[in-house]
């Protein structure tokens, strides 16, 4: 894959999808279908896929077909935009804006998350220490409201209080059909390099220096994230785009990307040559096998793995098998019949501030112990808005701090359960020391905090007079409702 670099093709417009006219239409006869759902009925939207953790009972009630909002619109080349469909999946955006040497300021890890997801149940990536989180590059959003009314919502129009509440509302307040999206220049390759480190303190301030200056050692860092294998095994790494490389691995394969880390780690005074990938595959880096969690079907075994299709080694296929065993309660049955200890899972991404980084490490491994853990620094690209009070936020559902440096630590597993501990012991712990450390945790999985808790953390104030303006009849569930009630 060798895509063009911005500005060999005309400032003119690409059409990849089914056009604005195509879009147009769409939109009215899902508007026309909004107004038939019976009064009172739950709307919910017909997906064929789902990167959420929240599992719920398969319901009856009509559903919403959102299929005609999974297409390109249009690619300006020249002015580095595109116009997306609210439920496009970055597979296919990033298909689409490759081509002209561009992609979207953050592409989350995994293939089937859709731009719409992204922004209004949060994202993140290794760009983000630069670029922020995917909200954060959108110029303007199309928006179905809980009322059943489309507006078109920006940071500075009369619906910029719908622009800045949407990140974090998971549906609740709307759905985006369309949205305009900032691009940003690639080059064909990219190259890493893996730092070692023994202790967390040391890495984190390793981590907070090179996210400030963009740079370690001379030469340019363009991503950022990094593993924790164990209290003293962790790595950065650091990625950079470039014109040529020497050679590129291929992780989709029979080798495991995140395996490949230590053994191509810097150690010390001795540095390695690093790894180079195409900026394709490093995109989809993590996607192949879910990060690490391919090895609960046994697909990293180097017996099975040759046996395996690439096709399925894919992120959506594992949660497919993840949501059938959460239905026919296989795991637990197995376990409970081999003399096993019950399992909690535990799949959980957080936010803390990098100052408490270590801190939540050392509690982590202490009071949890299942690794790896991925670890991805963050900043607000947004500034603040001139006339925003000292307790507000840009942001306000999910109310991090402008100028303040957070690094994600995502862990997803099972985990034992001791005799006597309480119902979901670890993630509520978790939930407990990241409130803690003044941290925040995404609500794309399991979440246990009472409703005071829940709506202390996530702004409940602004959120009810978001609720009051775009869905004054409850039409959609509150966010309590569903994120941690599961309905």
């Amino acid at each position: 894959m060798t895509p063009k670099q911005p500005g060999t093709t005309s400032g003119q417009q690409v059409n990849s999808g089914s056009g604005l006219a195509e879009h147009i239409a769409a939109v009215q006869r899902l508007r026309r279908e909004y107004r038939e759902l019976p009064q009172g009925a739950p709307v919910r939207l017909a997906k064929p896929t789902s990167n959420l953790f929240r599992f719920r009972e398969p319901s009856s009630a009509p559903a919403l077909d959102v299929s005609a909002f999974s297409g390109v619109i249009s690619i300006d080349p020249v002015e580095r935009l595109a116009d997306v469909g609210g439920m496009t999946t970055y597979e296919e955006l990033v298909a689409a804006t490759l081509p002209h040497g561009l992609m979207p300021m953050v592409v989350p890890q995994l293939r089937t998350i859709t731009l719409g997801g992204a922004v209004t149940g949060l994202g993140i990536e290794s760009s983000s220490f630069r670029n922020g989180l995917p909200h954060e590059s959108v110029q303007e959003m199309q928006i179905l409201t809980g009322s059943g009314e489309v507006v078109t919502a920006t940071r500075d129009n009369e619906h910029r209080d719908l622009f800045h509440g949407f990140p974090n509302s998971y549906g609740t307040l709307g759905y985006s059909l369309r949205l305009r999206i900032e691009l940003e220049p690639v080059s064909p390759y990219v190259h890493l390099r893996h730092l070692r480190f023994h202790d967390a303190a040391e890495a984190m301030d390793a981590l907070g220096r090179i996210c400030a200056d963009a740079a370690h050692e001379g030469q340019p860092v363009d991503f950022v994230d990094g593993v924790a294998f164990g209290p003293g095994e962790l790595y950065l790494s650091l990625a950079r785009f470039t014109d040529r490389a020497p050679w590129t691995s291929d992780y989709t394969g029979n080798d495991v990307y995140y395996r490949s880390i230590p053994r191509y780690a810097e150690s010390g005074a001795t540095a390695g040559p690093g790894d180079y990938l195409t900026t394709q595959d490093y995109l989809w880096r993590w996607d192949t096998d879910w990060f690490w969690c391919s090895r609960a079907f046994g697909t990293q075994n180097p017996l099975v793995r040759p046996l395996w299709p690439r096709s399925l080694k894919r992120s959506d296929v594992y949660r497919r098998l993840v949501a059938w065993d959460r239905r026919t309660d296989f795991s637990r049955l197995l376990n409970h019949y081999r003399g096993r200890p019950p399992q909690e899972p535990l799949i959980q991404d957080v936010e803390v501030g990098i100052e408490r980084g270590a801190e939540f490490l050392d509690f982590y491994h202490a009071e949890v112990g299942m690794t790896p853990v991925w670890m991805c620094p963050l900043r607000l690209r947004e500034p603040r808005r001139p006339g925003l009070a000292e307790d507000e936020h840009v942001w306000p559902l999910y109310p991090l701090e402008n100028d303040r440096l957070y690094v994600n630590f995502g862990f997803w597993g099972m985990v034992d359960m001791k005799p006597g501990q309480r119902r979901a012991h670890h993630n509520r712990r978790v939930e407990e020391e990241v409130a803690r450390l003044g941290g925040h945790k995404s609500l794309y999985s399991d979440a246990f905090y009472t409703e005071d808790q829940f709506w202390d953390l996530y702004n409940g104030t602004a959120y009810d007079h978001l609720k009051e303006a775009y869905d004054p009849d409850g039409r959609l569930l509150d966010l309590y409702a569903k994120c941690v009630r599961n309905r």
